[in-house]
């Protein structure tokens, strides 16, 4: 292979966007499964919410709300202290991941 190709693929390979992780594996990387359920059906206490089959759109903008402070009743404090973990596009792979659970 001619070394202009390689150092151009390099070069196309350093700029693409970087691959998030799918929604799956970040429910289990970010800690939902803790307090959510490893189904995201079965949450630790009654309080909070199942999250399986949650539309897509309310689910993002709950975690938005929590992360930026916007929403800071009931269980949002628990929360709170994890969502500065979560960037907003993981946040938007979170919320289809759960939008697409039966």
């Amino acid at each position: 292979m001619n070394a202009k190709l390689i150092l151009a693929a390099v070069a196309a390979a350093s700029f693409a966007a970087p691959v998030l992780a799918d929604g799956k594996a970040l429910y289990l990387e970010k800690t939902c499964i803790a307090c959510h359920g490893k189904d995201a059906k079965k949450p630790l206490t009654p309080e909070y919410p199942k999250l399986a089959g949650q539309n897509a759109k309310y689910a993002e903008r709950q975690m938005l709300d929590i992360k930026s402070g916007a929403r800071a009743n009931g269980n949002a404090a628990a929360m709170k202290g994890v969502m500065h973990l979560v960037s907003d596009e993981e946040i938007k792979e979170l919320a289809k991941y759960l939008s697409e659970i039966k």
